[in-house]
């Protein structure tokens, strides 16, 4: 079962690895593959497609010289007719509040006057979230662990229309999560604040993702004992190659795309050039965005928010000093300011209403969400395989065999006006990222579909948006990784040092081509295992070039594996516009012919 390998340095089970996104200061480790990529315990495989997509690619050995030449200079290629990112084309899908009035109004107080018992909310009640640890792009039943991330979104907006919710107190622990989430959160803390209620940020352990959601709120407090770490953001890559020599194991890596680092870990002992270069980039992006940000927030100089951090700050009363909090106060000192703040008695618990319980209003309820159009929303997040493993867990990565069924039945279906496939995923299985793209091809001939990045969306991920007709990515979401990492560990000195001989009878001038891991590969084991592997990147390519509109040059100076965050990927038109889902949405209007005012249900 051939892979869709995605980069080293984001190489585990799920988009949980998949960075220094996911903790700011966390190492951005270059693990080893993991086991499910093993066909046998001396084999790992590559990225390969089916061989009935024709190609426009020159001869194999001019397609292996072109993925050795490309530039490893850290900024983005700058190429004469390159189609361009239309962001300016699309609308933008910015949040209007606008109140419920008149007929409306009163039709909401008597839905609400007649919900069901869960639904029910305390006037003047304070929605408390506490956002902490890993945030799935999934929904989540009532019994599951863990935060959803469409949940807590939907709960921003209906807070915002609920006359029963006075406000928000937003407490922000550490984040298990990448800053593609992170910016939708965003987002809509800013959307919540135009509906003129209150939100206060609380923030116990304070690091960089934490503060920037905290900072949005406008008003941000801390515990005189909080925990801070502003300092700064750092990558880090471990390389197995040294360990490997000493115990007599030898990885045979073919890769194409010189930025494709997936098996550089294995086999190399320093970070080559390309992955240096790759890696610079993205911190220097995610990490200019955060000055950025912060300093528009706060209204200072980004050289004055550089200093400030260059500092070292992990004293919270810094924070206070120079402004970045309100105050310091503990979280019942907190709850007693929002109790006069909202009019009740000070010895009387403040009224709330907590996350799970609020994700139970419907959006009915609030007269939210009931337009006649109806918008399909599919979510695929986690690593790709073609169908479910005995082992796998519901929900714990895309299935492609269900992803098409899903596919199939909303084309038979007359119902939806268009499209969002909503994805988060580094990659998986070939085969099955080509199966679902010719799904999501033919969907897109009879109604508009729109690929919304998350955290990832990369090498399998990017394969399955490249099918839309529009790709929304996030400023930060990490995309693109198309390339081929294929190779076999050679244990011929680990038989030899521990007594162990296999013997193989074969029949074929290659048949033990993927089996024979007690010697390397014979010359002409190694040219066919290198010939393959470029054989399939430039399908890949090819693939990836037909999808984006793009000549086949054009798509090679944007491919060799390199990942790139959306920001880059909208400039080298691997990506046509910068946000989260409501521009998604607002996109799939437009392209449905639907009113931009008008309500859909998605």
């Amino acid at each position: 079962m051939s892979k869709l390998l995605f980069p080293s340095h984001f190489n585990a089970l799920n988009r949980q690895t998949y960075s220094f996104l996911l903790s700011s200061k966390s190492s951005l480790s270059s693990l080893p593959l993991r086991s499910k990529f093993l066909s046998k315990p001396s084999i790992f495989r590559s990225f390969s497609i089916p061989p009935n997509f024709s190609t426009t690619a020159s001869k194999d050995e001019e397609d292996s010289n072109k993925a050795e030449g490309l530039s490893s200079n850290s900024s983005p290629p700058v190429i004469e007719d390159r189609p361009r990112s239309k962001d300016g084309d699309y609308p933008s899908g910015e949040f209007e509040f606008e109140e419920i009035t008149g007929w409306r109004s009163f039709v909401v107080k008597l839905r609400m006057l007649f919900a069901f018992p869960w639904e029910r909310v305390r006037k003047g009640s304070v929605l408390s979230m506490k956002l902490r640890g890993q945030i799935f792009e999934q929904l989540r039943g009532r019994f599951s662990s863990g935060l959803s991330l469409p949940q807590i979104c939907e709960n921003f907006i209906k807070a915002a229309y609920d006359p029963r919710v006075s406000g928000i107190y937003l407490q922000i622990e550490p984040l298990n999560c990448g800053w593609g989430k992170v910016e939708e959160i965003r987002r809509h803390i800013i959307n919540f604040k135009k509906s003129g209620k209150f939100i206060v940020g609380y923030i116990p352990v304070c690091g960089e993702k934490e503060y920037y959601l905290g900072s949005a709120c406008g008003e941000l407090y801390a515990p005189p004992s909080a925990y801070v770490g502003l300092y700064g953001l750092a990558v880090q890559a471990s390389f197995l190659g040294g360990v490997f020599e000493k115990i007599g194991i030898q990885p045979q890596i073919e890769r194409i795309g010189k930025y494709k680092s997936a098996g550089d870990q294995l086999s190399r002992k320093s970070i080559s050039k390309e992955n240096f270069v790759m890696l610079t980039s993205l911190l220097e992006n995610i990490y200019g965005n955060w000055l950025d940000m912060i300093s528009s927030t706060q209204g200072k100089r980004r050289d004055d928010i550089e200093n400030f951090i260059n500092e070292g700050i992990y004293r919270v009363e810094r924070l206070k000093e120079e402004g970045w909090i309100k105050d310091l106060h503990y979280d019942d000192e907190v709850m007693s300011m929002l109790k006069e703040r909202v009019g009740q008695p000070k010895d009387k618990q403040l009224l709330t209403v907590d996350y799970r319980k609020y994700s139970r209003v419907r959006n009915w309820t609030l007269g939210l969400g009931q337009g006649k159009d109806q918008i399909a929303i599919i979510r695929a997040s986690g690593s790709i395989s073609r169908v479910r493993s005995p082992l796998s867990v519901p929900g714990s990565g895309i299935i492609g065999e269900q992803f098409i069924e899903k596919i199939r039945t909303i084309r038979d279906s007359k119902k939806y006006k268009a499209v969002i496939i909503r994805i988060d995923s580094p990659g998986g299985d070939a085969l099955a990222s080509d199966l679902m793209w010719r799904e999501i091809k033919l969907l897109s001939a009879s109604i508009p579909v729109i690929a919304s990045m998350s955290d990832v969306a990369a090498s399998g991920g990017y394969y399955m948006a490249m099918a839309a007709g529009t790709i929304v990515a996030e400023n930060l979401t990490l995309t693109g990784s198309i390339g081929v990492v294929t190779g076999k560990f050679c244990l011929n000195k680990l038989y030899e040092r521990i007594g162990l001989n296999k013997e193989i009878i074969s029949r074929g001038r290659f048949a033990e081509l993927l089996v024979a891991e007690q010697r390397p590969f014979r010359p002409d084991e190694a040219e066919l295992f290198a010939k393959s592997a470029r054989n399939a990147y430039r399908q890949f390519r090819d693939k990836a070039a037909f999808s984006r509109s793009m000549t086949v040059d054009q798509m090679e100076e944007v491919a060799q594996g390199r990942v790139w965050t959306g920001n880059d990927a909208a400039s080298l038109g691997l990506v046509d516009a910068i946000g989260g889902m409501s521009r998604a949405i607002a996109i799939a209007k437009q392209k449905a012919n639907i009113p931009q005012d008008s309500q859909v249900t998605s």
